[in-house]
């Protein structure tokens, strides 16, 4: 039980959710904004030292049909390195098709995408991404079992 982070891999940007899994319901927090690995895990040190998290999920990118593509090595990579450098319980949670709910609701909600919004919209989407990937981690029967990164 307790507060739980999740995050929507990029490799320019890494979208942040929060949520509590006593309510199992997820939100988005925030946008991390930097392609220095340095820099990306002083932020999110920042949000650990803020929330207080006791559990973390990395969305895990697959092609629809579930066979890995570069971006799935590549947030596998992130997940380990955020288990070693944080000591905290990581999951990996099935993001397939995250992006495009996201954009969907997003776009329900009145936002724009296209012309000049869409760059400023991406950094929103990416939380509402992450927002997803977390709900997906809570709805899951398995959530409670974390991902250990291999020894």
């Amino acid at each position: 039980m307790g507060t739980v982070l999740a995050f929507d891999f990029g490799e320019k940007r890494i979208g942040v959710a929060t949520g509590e899994t006593l309510l199992g319901s997820a939100h988005p927090l925030t946008v991390i904004h930097a392609e220095a690995n340095d820099d990306r895990f002083a932020a999110i040190a920042k949000l650990i030292a803020e929330w207080q998290p006791e559990q973390l999920v990395v969305g895990l990118p697959t092609h629809v049909d579930g066979t890995p593509h570069d971006m799935t090595r590549l947030a596998r990579k992130f997940a380990e390195r955020l288990a070693r450098r944080t000591g905290l319980p990581v999951a990996l949670a099935d993001e397939r098709l995250t992006s495009l709910d996201a954009e969907a609701r997003l776009r329900e909600a009145g936002q724009k995408f296209g012309g000049r919004n869409s760059k400023s919209a991406k950094p929103l989407l990416d939380a509402v991404a992450a927002q997803l990937i977390l709900q997906t981690w809570f709805e899951s029967p398995q959530h409670a079992t974390p991902a250990q990164p291999p020894a």
